[in-house]
């Protein structure tokens, strides 16, 4: 084979993204690239810099210097930037909502798409995100499309936030997410998007290793397919 493939799983907020393509990358011993997270870092700098999403020159100016690295760990991997983990300070609800509108901006999407690319374009690598199979990979050997109800991912936020100790409402949280897909879905550039040739897959009321192993059955096949072509 010359190369390994190129896998892109994307999907709404709350589908199980991050998890499963951890799992995922270290099953088949690629790189998990996980560009949520690099948008999340870029809109915590934006947040303590105290700068308006919508000034571009601001956040350009506060992104462009900025240094990220996802870091592997034993329990997967931590999120620094500029030498810093915020692998914490990143998740929290008001971070997930300013990471959204501020994705929706040319400039941010325009810097990370370079260093996107520049990490996956020798393959061996799962990606993670919004656009990946439509925007940063379209040529992914393997897309995936990552769903679940928004009750479900509701839920899941929820108990996420709710073992760390933070104040959540169900509903609200619930609510949070559904306005979470909105503004991806309507978002100006590189919206929340289903590739044509991506293989959807749904986590409601499945366990992450059922999904796993439906992923997991998919890639063999095609890096079988990828040696005998």
């Amino acid at each position: 084979m010359s190369r390994e493939l190129i896998v892109a799983i994307d999907g709404p907020s709350g589908a199980g993204k991050s998890s499963v393509t951890a799992l995922l990358a270290k099953r088949l011993g690629y790189l998990h690239i996980d560009t949520g997270a690099m948008y999340r870092a870029l809109a915590l700098l934006v947040a303590r810099a105290g700068v308006l999403v919508d000034d571009d020159a601001a956040v350009q100016q506060v992104c462009s210097a900025a240094e990220i690295a996802l870091q592997r760990t034993a329990d997967g991997y931590q999120v620094l930037v500029n030498g810093e983990d915020v692998s914490v300070a990143i998740r929290t609800p008001e971070i997930s909502l300013l990471t959204s509108q501020l994705a929706s901006r040319k400039v941010v999407r325009d810097l990370l798409l370079v260093r996107q690319r520049a990490l996956g374009k020798n393959g061996g690598v799962v990606l993670e995100g919004r656009d990946i199979g439509t925007v940063v990979f379209p040529e992914a050997e393997i897309k995936f499309y990552l769903t679940a109800s928004v009750a479900e991912r509701g839920r899941r936020r929820f108990e996420e936030l709710r073992q760390k100790g933070e104040p959540v409402v169900l509903e609200q949280t619930i609510a949070e997410v559904a306005q979470r897909d909105e503004q991806d879905r309507t978002r100006e550039h590189a919206p929340l998007c289903r590739a044509a040739d991506a293989i959807d897959i749904d986590s409601t009321g499945r366990s992450i290793d059922q999904v796993l192993d439906e992923m997991m059955r998919i890639v063999a096949a095609r890096r079988v397919a990828a040696v005998t072509d």
